[in-house]
């Protein structure tokens, strides 16, 4: 059966390789995008996605995006978290400017969203969300408290809201990407780059798709006996 479902920062990155795949799995996808655009409307006119532009950092900006969707589409059976920013500095060296944006944007976001599809879900008693965390919310990383604070706490909301749900049939899961062959990573400088691809057992990095097959299975009949986990998928760079 057909099912609706929301991506955030679903345009670009992983975000676009998880809206091809629910699309081509079958489900009605919609994408939210933050400023690019450009990128979003070829990526709409692309894939024939509806793509609706919002700062998932603001409660309200949310709200009207959500309403949007229900007035087009009546629900929204699938949520992927997966908006997601670095704005990277050692501690002593970051702004309250840049904290406060990476927690908006990373954490703060998912409580946005996913409180104003909740009740909808509950009502319905179906639903799947999945939260795109991020190896370095398991393990640290330099230069990122503000990043890895809030891929932690994505861990931490996704079990809690797994416990409250799971009765509602809804189940709550978190996948944390490893190093992930996408723009964000190849900005990083080359000799960098190498050096953190050199400390990863399988000497490579992963590819879009690979997080996009592992959520697609994760909001499919086949899972819905998984609820409350966290999936890695890091190329053996952290084992927990």
């Amino acid at each position: 059966m057909t099912k609706i479902a929301l991506v955030t920062g679903g345009t670009r990155g992983i975000g676009e390789a998880i809206s091809k795949k629910l699309k081509n799995d079958g489900h009605t996808v919609v994408v939210n995008y933050g400023s690019n655009e450009e990128a979003a409307k070829d990526f709409s006119e692309q894939n024939n996605i509806d793509a609706y532009k919002c700062d998932v950092g603001d409660y309200d900006s949310c709200s009207k995006m959500i309403s949007k969707i229900y007035d087009k589409y009546k629900t929204i059976d699938i949520l992927v978290n997966n908006a997601g920013i670095t704005r990277d500095a050692p501690l002593h060296k970051m702004t309250q400017e840049n904290w406060k944006r990476v927690v908006d944007v990373n954490l703060n976001s998912v409580f946005n969203i996913t409180s104003l599809v909740i009740n909808k879900m509950r009502e319905e008693q179906y639903g799947r969300i999945v939260h795109i965390s991020s190896v370095n919310g398991q393990k640290g990383q330099f230069g990122q408290t503000n990043y890895a604070a809030t891929k932690s706490a994505l861990i931490g909301f996704s079990k809690s809201l797994a416990l409250e749900s799971a009765i509602k049939n809804i189940t709550s899961n978190v996948v944390c990407p490893g190093y992930i062959n996408t723009e964000m990573v190849a900005a990083i400088r080359e000799d960098i780059l190498k050096s953190i691809v050199d400390t990863i057992p399988a000497k490579r990095l992963g590819e879009s798709d690979e997080i996009a097959e592992l959520v697609s299975y994760l909001v499919s009949d086949k899972a819905q006996y998984i609820n409350g986990s966290t999936l890695s998928i890091n190329g053996g760079l952290w084992m927990d």
